[in-house]
């Protein structure tokens, strides 16, 4: 997932928009002995917070287990949070909070499971009675809707507005910013225009999808694609109803088809969602829809932000980006039983490109990768709880094909190995080093002490490594352009990465693949054009068994990753808060380590 999607804000445009760069290297150090200790000690505590009740669970009572299960309706689920969505429109948003978050006025097709950890990477039935039949050939998919489905005035949901809805995404001149996998996949060659240009009478002129009634729609895709269920779990997936679609304006006030509809919504101040009374209960087989009203406040102030929610004001942080150094610390020491530690889905890495001597060099790559001290970085990044693991490979272990055994540059050692590196500056022409520039963003406190940790080892071996800050908000024109990047000279790109879906072409194939190398919003940051691996993605996409798939997506990754065009720091995990309201909290892999927010409710 892009940056963006991290925010799905991610790196890149998922990416942690993100990670609000709140955590400095200095300060998560300091909580990473405590938590350690909390692990320990069985994570116990908690208490009654001290607005509204309700007792702490428990230290990761929310990873892979339900924490607070609970049956109970009413009372207000209370976001707060520091980033807005990008967008609140189902096809433009592109946020992974704003994803997980859509599910209380957005359904589609097929869902994320309601289940914690890796089983909600799977899909299961939302709209549709099931989960569609495929034809032999593995490109046609057909649905049919349940029955019971409507819109918050009472109206019936429709195949046709299912159609409209995705069809908006090839709308980029008027909605643009959302997720383009449905139109790559559907309509590889563009040619259609979007139901704002279509002069079709009723505006459903994209020939890949058929509605023969009001309760079946038909998929036909150009050639399988095994991630297609997980692309239709997408709320670019979502219908919209045409006589309600206001372009621009939608994402102001959606018109619900959930369980939840729009109250208010003012842009970085917060919005207010009530119970849809026309909602169908018997229609959804997904969402528990306990709470009576969910809102959400946004602030500008990080740390005023982890106060309010250690002294039980608000339930969760929307953005799930992980707590500041000052309230993590705080938490640590009177609160742990509200604490969560999972697993985000993100990699953070360095990345070569190619075009940038002398890392069109493997070896000297490589020099880079061996003399890297990797548990100094970790501890740069916030230490194994607050930063994550050392990464081994360019594959998380959300998805399929990772392999927690595989390190072909033992990295998990921690250590440099300077002997290893300067046989790698000798293989590659530098036996003296060299002279590089480390780019980071210069709002993400972490990636300038990754920088400057790197800068420090490498400089060991002779390799001189300058850090240049840029803009964080630019990065897609600055090292998402690889001509800048030449320019610039930068060999070092310090960077980020969460997929939009959890697969290996979710994940590794913007990063890897030749065909996706861009002249602006790059993500293939090496501008990698492997044939071979290129094919493999190929090979994987058209599987539509996940293990078979998974195989083919771990031969690319050790290709990727033995060919030294990345090197990943760490498999990222967040500390976040757990209010002591909530319940049926656990996170969930399909949302990158956020809770599933679906299925929350409070003690009232």
């Amino acid at each position: 997932m892009s940056a963006r999607k991290a925010g799905k804000i991610t790196a890149s445009p998922t990416s942690q928009a993100s990670r609000a760069g709140r955590r400095t290297a200095a300060g998560a150090a300091l909580v990473v002995a405590a938590l350690v200790s909390t692990a320990a000690c069985g994570g116990g505590g908690g208490g009654k917070d001290g607005k509204g009740g309700g007792k702490a669970a428990g230290f990761n009572a929310g990873i892979n287990k339900v924490a607070s299960p609970s049956d109970k309706k009413g009372g207000e689920l209370k976001f707060i949070g520091t980033q807005d969505a990008d967008s609140w429109d189902p096809q433009r948003g592109y946020y992974g909070f704003m994803w997980d978050f859509a599910r209380y006025y957005t359904r589609t097709l097929v869902t994320p499971k309601p289940a914690p950890g890796a089983q909600s990477v799977d899909v299961v039935a939302d709209m549709a009675t099931d989960t569609g039949k495929l034809s032999d050939d593995k490109k046609t998919y057909t649905f049919t809707l349940r029955d019971g489905l409507t819109w918050e005035d009472g109206q019936p949901v429709t195949s046709k507005q299912i159609k409209y809805g995705i069809e908006r995404t090839w709308a980029t001149d008027k909605i643009s910013g959302g997720p383009q996998w449905l139109m790559q996949v559907l309509d590889p060659e563009r040619s259609y225009k979007g139901p704002y240009k279509d002069d079709t009478p009723d505006k459903l002129g994209l020939k890949a999808i058929e509605t023969p009634d009001d309760r079946t729609i038909v998929f036909h895709l150009p050639k399988p694609n095994g991630d297609f269920l997980q692309m239709l779990a997408i709320p670019a997936a979502a219908p919209v109803r045409p006589d309600k679609d206001t372009a621009e304006k939608y994402g102001l006030k959606p018109f619900s088809n959930g369980p939840y509809k729009f109250v208010s919504y003012t842009a970085n101040k917060g919005l207010e969602l009530v119970r849809n009374d026309k909602w169908n209960r018997d229609s959804d087989p997904v969402r528990k829809a306990l709470p009576d009203k969910i809102s959400l406040r946004l602030t500008s102030n990080a740390d005023d932000m982890d106060k309010k929610l250690i002294a039980g004001e608000y339930d969760v942080d929307i953005n799930a980006t992980g707590m500041g150094s000052a309230g993590r610390q705080k938490a640590l020491q009177s609160s742990r039983g509200n604490i969560d530690n999972p697993q985000t889905g993100f990699i953070r890495f360095a990345a070569f490109p190619k075009s940038v001597a002398p890392f069109d060099n493997e070896h000297c790559r490589k020099a880079v990768i061996y003399a890297s001290d990797h548990t100094s970085i970790q501890t740069a990044r916030g230490g194994p709880e607050a930063g994550g693991d050392i990464g081994t490979s360019m594959l998380p272990p959300s998805v399929k094909g990772y392999d927690p055994g595989y390190d072909p540059f033992k990295l998990k050692q921690g250590k440099p190995d300077e002997a290893k590196a300067k046989e790698e500056l000798k293989a590659c022409g530098k036996p003296d080093g060299f002279r590089t520039t480390i780019a980071v963003r210069n709002n993400k406190p972490q990636e300038i002490a990754t920088a400057e940790s790197m800068q420090a080892a490498l400089k060991k071996v002779g390799i001189d490594a300058q850090i240049d800050p840029y803009d964080g908000a630019q990065s897609t024109g600055i090292i998402g352009a690889p001509k800048n990047v030449k320019a610039k000279g930068y060999g070092i790109l310090v960077f980020g990465w969460g997929a939009d879906f959890p697969s290996g072409q979710g994940f590794l194939q913007p990063l890897a693949d030749g065909r996706f190398i861009q002249e602006s919003g790059n993500q293939n940051f090496p501008e990698l054009d492997d044939p071979a691996i290129n094919k493999l993605f190929d090979d994987a996409i058209a599987e539509t068994d996940p293990d078979k798939a998974g195989k083919l997506y771990q031969e690319a990754n050790k290709k990727v990753t033995e060919g030294a065009w990345y090197m990943p720091f760490t498999y990222e995990k967040n500390i976040i808060w757990r209010s002591s309201r909530l319940t049926n909290a656990y996170t969930s892999d399909a949302y990158n380590g956020r809770y599933d927010y679906a299925s929350l409710g409070v003690v009232r």
